[in-house]
């Protein structure tokens, strides 16, 4: 029988102070076992890691990442070595990325400098730092920044239009005037106008220096021929010491108006300088896998008389061929009749095509070459004494884009690795209907359809909600723009002494497209508690528990699949899924207003991460990390009128009124953030530190009847307090700095010092004090949002870490009467209060309060409501139903009952509650 809360149990809890709980997790005791296990027993101040993709072990050219450290274990200054398997000690570059409350370690930074060998795994030690053999050399020279990383030499100006002025290996000149370039149009259509820029560089911060890893950040603007400058960008260029690879990391910020400017072409551009002979010049593309494309600018295989086959052979392998004088005279002498080809481009337009073509200058045909699926976005342009090696990460993914080499039957070729390719014609951001009435005051009488009459709302915003109940989109003019959206690129540039091997340009085009990364086990996260106490490693120990495993697993796979199915890749699309599926057109709602591209609703990414954290799953990372990178940059504005926040799901990502700090909260990025050090999610970390001022400017209750719009700054206790919260508590443990634990124990003391704690469904705010002030005269409220967003993650988070006692009784009161009985409720919060709906989503809540009072009566409640709503009630069946032929444009796996809110949303509460009270869901029946 289900059991609920009593009166008598309220009491005990809503009593307990917080030095009287538990900790939380106590009944963990199958996972405390495993941890126990001989594997995992290390010493203090040793965290264990493994590459990501453990096959792809030892590939790469210098590396960071990011490692975790249990509360008061490692000491600020504390240095650190990396140690193989095989006990091989290597040096680590340090920085601190995350502190706790005293002071210690709760993140650190870790640089490798290239040609670490392979091992089964590597620990991360604590100790005097392993010496480095070849410490990158940072120096000025006059105005510029010259970086040795004691293989290649660069020199990087701090003015003009170059953010490379030239990169040398041994002494050779390899690479100059590396730039950005582009081009904008004054209409989508046909002979539009067309006007050029390039970069125009404004500042260069050295932002980390050696002796492992330099990173130079870049900023400045694109300016046009006619002086206009706009789109500001930030560049990074990262160097390892004993690399000659040059990594780069490129965001810009559309601050355009989309009805008037068309971009129409992006890219990244420098030359080579090209010294050996036309026939010891080669060019290289990548195609599929480990497809390569690979010819001469002077090829001499196929002519009517031939060259020996040995010749033929080396120029085919990219080796120095003999002295023209050894050659027979009947090919050597006719060599000039022989074209040479200088211009050759690869152009990816989508996901499931390239092309490659090849011209012998310009002015003349372009010459079909081949065609293949999805190229890794990988060339070599150079000769036998060096050239440069280019790839870009995700390049078919993130169509349109495109790679050119111009030139190389000259002195100097040019290499064009296009962001956004030229050949796909001007890009439209303008929103995609014209408002359909919801604009105007009032409606116009007689518009309807087949006879039907609108239901005739006298505001705009009354229409626009009516508009919300047939589409589900919160449509406002002029909100659904895309200026302050942002993307981001990057690229691996590898300068090199000689044409690389085939093999070489295989492995090296995998690292481009996707580079390795180093992670912790998914037992030192755990360990760490760094993510707090919500979650737990795998534990199928019952029936129950091994359902859960099973759904999670499933719903993982699901959803890669579907990605690729659905082709969900492209400029501004890659990495999001879609909100809704419709079963009648056997389709994603990718056209029918908010049930079309996610925007991280319902915390889909915090549930992706959640699946790696505990299992160290690949395929959970990448689609974890593909989504945060897109929603850093294309579902938050980082410029403009709404600057801090994020956008609501839309069939343009940007298309919904709906302008929140839930979308744009740091809850979601943390993660990567700590477990790659991505400084370009640092960025955007930051960038969002107070942006909760935006709520002063922006309420995001404007349309609701009833709620308090004028003159007055309101927070919802549920999206808004949790993402604000988030991002003060994320800027606190990066930095210490007092005045964010200040703000948060301030809120802390608001919320839970009020009559009705988290039953007061908004509250007055003041962003300058940050003071939080309960509205008078209300009744108790709770909506279900509240849960949906992070809230009980950054919850329990705070209560761990701060000592807030009237905090944590009034977070644990809300939780625990989320499960009450309806007797318990009336009694409590009075006749009018309504249960939130989606107990399923709730039922993790009142499992955390179970946890923290040891209250089993209350973990049966939680247990029970999640095995009645997940399988009783909803039946979900692990299977796909297969559609292909006439019914559908392509094969397709479809399971009609998936909703990536209700995954989302099952996903958190299957791993919080299975971690929180293991036992009693393995009893629920």
């Amino acid at each position: 029988m289900k059991k609920s809360v009593t009166r008598r149990n309220f009491v005990k809890l809503a009593g307990l102070s917080a030095a009287a709980m538990p900790a939380l997790g106590n009944a963990k005791g199958v996972v405390d076992r495993l941890l126990a296990k001989e594997e995992y027993k290390l010493s203090p101040g040793v965290v264990r890691i493994s590459w990501l993709e453990k096959e792809r072990v030892g590939n790469h050219f210098g590396t960071a990442f990011g490692v975790p450290w249990p509360r008061g274990q490692v000491q600020h200054e504390s240095e650190f070595s990396l140690r193989t398997a095989e006990g091989r000690v290597f040096p680590l570059q340090t920085w601190s990325t995350a502190m706790w409350d005293d002071g210690s370690l709760k993140w650190t930074g870790h640089a490798l400098p290239a040609g670490l060998p392979k091992s089964k795994f590597y620990e991360v030690v604590s100790g005097k730092s392993a010496k480095v053999d070849s410490p990158i050399v940072v120096s000025r020279s006059g105005s510029a920044i010259l970086v040795d990383t004691g293989l290649i030499k660069a020199e990087i100006p701090s003015e003009g239009s170059n953010l490379v002025s030239k990169v040398w290996r041994n002494g050779r000149l390899s690479l100059v005037d590396g730039c950005l370039v582009g081009s904008r149009s004054e209409s989508p259509e046909p002979g539009a106008g067309v006007e050029s820029f390039n970069s125009e560089l404004k500042s260069v911060e050295i932002e980390q220096e050696g002796p492992i890893r330099c990173v130079l950040k870049l900023e400045g603007m694109h300016r046009e021929e006619s002086g206009r400058e706009w789109l500001p960008f930030t560049l990074r260029l990262y160097f390892f010491s004993g690399s000659d690879e040059i990594k780069v990391s490129h965001t810009f910020v559309f601050d355009g108006d989309e009805n008037e400017d068309f971009l129409s072409g992006l890219g990244l551009r420098f030359s080579v300088p090209m010294t050996d002979q036309l026939y010891d010049r080669h060019v290289r593309f990548s195609g599929d896998g480990e497809g390569l494309w690979s010819e001469a600018v002077l090829g001499i295989t196929g002519l009517r008389r031939q060259a020996p086959d040995e010749i033929m052979n080396a120029q085919i392998d990219g080796k120095p061929l003999p002295d023209i004088r050894t050659w027979p005279e009947i090919v050597s002498s006719r060599l000039h009749w022989v074209p040479t080809w200088g211009d050759f481009s690869l152009f990816q337009p989508n996901s499931n095509g390239f092309s490659l073509r090849k011209r012998t200058k310009a002015g003349h045909a372009w010459i079909n070459a081949d065609q293949g699926k999805r190229s890794q976005g990988f060339g070599y342009v150079g000769g036998v004494s060096g050239g440069v090696a280019f790839g870009m990460r995700d390049f078919w993914k993130l169509h349109p884009t495109q790679l050119d080499v111009r030139n190389a039957n000259t002195d100097m070729s040019e290499v064009t690795l296009w962001i956004y390719s030229p050949q796909a014609g001007p890009m439209d951001l303008r929103f995609y209907h014209d408002g359909l009435g919801m604009e105007m005051e009032g409606v116009v009488p007689g518009v309807g359809f087949e006879g039907v009459e609108p239901s005739m709302p006298e505001t705009a915003y009354a229409k626009q909600l009516d508009g919300v109940n047939i589409t589900y989109e919160d449509y406002e003019p002029g909100f659904g723009t895309p200026h302050g959206v942002a993307r981001s690129s990057d690229f691996q540039l590898k300068i090199t002494s000689a044409v690389p091997e085939r093999k070489d340009c295989a492995a090296w085009a995998q690292e481009s497209f996707t580079p390795p990364q180093l992670v912790p086990y998914p037992e030192e996260i755990y360990k760490a508690r760094v993510f707090g106490t919500m979650w737990g490693l795998p534990n199928p120990t019952s029936v129950n528990l091994k359902m859960v495993e099973k759904r999670l697993d499933w719903s993982l796979n699901y959803y890669a699949d579907q990605v690729e199915q659905r082709h969900w890749y492209g400029f501004w699309d890659y990495g999001d899924i879609m909100h809704t599926y419709d079963e009648f057109r056997h389709v994603w709602r990718y056209d029918v207003g908010g049930f079309a591209w996610d925007n991280s609703e319902l915390s889909s990414d915090m549930w992706l991460w959640f699946m790696f954290l505990r299992s160290g799953d690949p395929t959970a990372f990448r689609m974890a990390e593909a989504m945060n990178r897109h929603n850093r940059d294309v579902d938050i504005y980082h410029l403009g009128r709404f600057a801090g926040f994020g956008s609501r799901h839309n069939v343009m990502h940007w298309g919904c009124s709906a302008k929140q700090l839930r979308i744009s909260t740091c809850m979601n990025r943390r993660f990567h953030y700590f477990l790659t050090t991505d400084e370009r999610t640092g960025d955007v970390l930051k960038e969002v530190t107070e942006a909760d001022r935006m709520l002063d400017a922006l309420n995001p209750l404007r349309k609701l009847p009833g709620e308090p719009i004028k003159g007055e700054c309101i927070m919802s206790v549920g999206t808004d307090y949790g993402a604000i919260a988030s991002n003060w508590f994320t800027a606190w443990e990066r930095t210490g700095d007092p005045k964010y634990r200040e703000w948060l124990e301030g809120s802390m003391r608001d919320i839970g010092g009020s009559e009705l704690g988290f039953f007061n469904l908004t509250f007055k705010y003041d962003p300058e004090t940050k003071k939080l002030t309960p509205a008078e005269g209300v009744e108790p409220r709770a909506s279900h949002l509240s849960v949906m967003f992070g809230l009980p993650t950054i919850c329990s988070e705070m209560i761990q870490n701060f000592d807030v006692p009237e905090f944590e009784a009034a977070w644990l009161r809300y939780c625990q009467l989320i499960g009450a009985s309806e007797e318990v409720l009336e009694k409590e919060l009075g006749p009018n209060f309504k249960r939130p709906p989606f107990p399923d989503a709730h039922c993790r809540i009142v499992a955390y309060a179970a946890a923290q009072t040891d209250d089993e009566e209350l973990a049966a409640t939680a247990a029970q409501t999640f095995v009645d709503v997940q399988w009783k009630n909803r039946m979900p069946v692990l299977s796909t139903e297969r559609y292909e032929g006439p019914d559908v444009l392509n094969p397709i796996d479809e399971a009609r009952w998936v909703t990536t809110n209700g995954t989302s949303q099952w996903g958190l509460a299957a791993i919080q509650v299975s971690a929180l009270i293991p036992e009693a869901l393995s009893s629920a029946k």
